[in-house]
């Protein structure tokens, strides 16, 4: 197919496919989409080779956001049975992240539900931030706060945060008709002053909520402008007691074309695999590894992923192998473009957290488009898409909890 020798192409060369090729990639058919995935592919193993990184959420803060963000079951009015717990101490955030450094994670991703931290949360974070590293020798740490203040990303630093999460979500276009509690130019400033404080900046995207094949693609070119170091791609998880919770429109299939046009529009950058992939990804998750570079290693913020050997044995299974700490995440002239921005990165890794689901205002991930159709067109695309209600499940273990997390 002369569009993906194109794209590879390109990719290989760091050259910015056109938005006709990139709607290109979301159209092709299920016929083609092994060839997609393989030309995709070739562009990740050049910048990442076969390995995956590792990442390991801590929510420090779970429900009883003041924001109204449509897809979130932290939000303002929830109805969700999710966890609801006040901010966890530095001592037991500690505990949450050993597990998953024990389970293989390379880097923690710290988030809280709310708009955006106080100085006082700011200082929270920096006790548990000195906390985590001084236990974890070697350890990557991104927090996910919010919206933040003049200054707030400098002390973050300064307590040995490595990145900052805030993900743009959906398109400029339909962002105000899933959020109106801040805008999108405040997500844009937001991940600016993340980079202006010498933090590697995590930002991306969340699909299946009734967006058009252009929402994508504006929102991804639109990240590949913003240049973070990592772009989370997050598939919804439609919870119950949400306005979302009757969005079923992906299939596997589709979720694959989204990875691949994320990945020929961010070649050299760390693609991340973030909530929903067990829901709509299901059996055909070790595909997705020949497209992106990185995932989360067992349970999100508010809903359970699957066990955390079950990644470990996928990986190993498709031929891929985990990230050691000692490797450097991001291609050379990507990590040498970050040390010079912000001084000394040991790993220069890429960056930070980003599963989609029920992480409210605070870590802000997803977004979408409120355009969707009516309570029949919604039960006719769960029908046609195999929707699996059954695998949204509420966490209930690990941070919040008396019980082991799933690591």
């Amino acid at each position: 197919m002369d569009l993906l020798n194109t794209l590879v192409d390109k990719g290989l060369r760091r050259e910015l496919p056109t938005r006709e090729e990139a709607l290109a990639v979301l159209a092709t058919s299920d016929d083609d989409l092994l060839d997609v995935v393989a030309a995709a592919g070739k562009v990740r193993r050049q910048w990442f080779g076969r390995r995956v990184k590792l990442n390991y959420l801590v929510n420090l803060k779970s429900g009883l956001c003041p924001e109204d963000c449509s897809y979130c079951s932290q939000r303002l009015g929830s109805k969700a049975g999710i966890l609801k717990y006040t901010w966890l101490k530095p001592d037991e955030a500690s505990k949450a992240a050993a597990a998953g450094v024990a389970g293989g994670a390379k880097r923690v991703c710290l988030v809280a539900s709310g708009r955006g931290p106080t100085d006082r949360d700011v200082d929270r974070v920096t006790k548990t931030i000195e906390a985590i590293k001084e236990q974890n020798d070697g350890v990557e740490v991104c927090a996910c706060l919010g919206l933040l203040s003049d200054g707030q990303a400098d002390r973050l630093r300064s307590a040995g945060a490595d990145a900052y999460n805030h993900n743009l979500n959906t398109s400029e276009e339909t962002y105000g008709a899933i959020t109106t509690t801040h805008t999108y130019a405040d997500r844009v400033e937001t991940v600016q002053q993340a980079q202006a404080a010498g933090l590697s900046a995590c930002s991306g995207l969340i699909a299946g909520m009734g967006e058009s094949d252009k929402d994508l693609v504006d929102v991804v070119f639109a990240l590949r402008d913003l240049d973070p170091d990592s772009v989370p791609v997050n598939f919804l998880i439609p919870f119950e007691g949400t306005p979302l919770a009757k969005e079923w429109n992906l299939t596997p299939q589709r979720c694959l074309r989204i990875l691949a046009m994320v990945r020929f529009v961010c070649p050299d950058v760390e693609v991340r695999l973030a909530g929903g992939r067990e829901v709509h990804l299901r059996s055909m998750q070790p595909l997705a590894l020949h497209l992106v570079n990185s995932i989360f290693l067992g349970d999100y913020l508010t809903s359970e992923g699957q066990a955390g050997q079950a990644d470990l044995d996928m990986i190993a299974d498709a031929g891929f192998e985990v990230e050691g700490q000692g490797t450097t995440t991001l291609p050379r002239h990507r990590a040498d473009a970050l040390a010079g921005g912000c001084g000394s990165h040991e790993t220069s890794g890429a960056a930070g957290c980003g599963s989609h689901e029920g992480s409210g205002g605070g870590c802000g991930p997803c977004g979408g488009h409120a355009a969707v159709g009516g309570g029949e067109e919604r039960t006719l695309a769960a029908e046609t898409t195999g929707a699996r209600t059954d695998l949204v499940a509420v966490r209930r273990r690990g941070a919040g909890t008396d019980l082991a997390p799933n690591a």
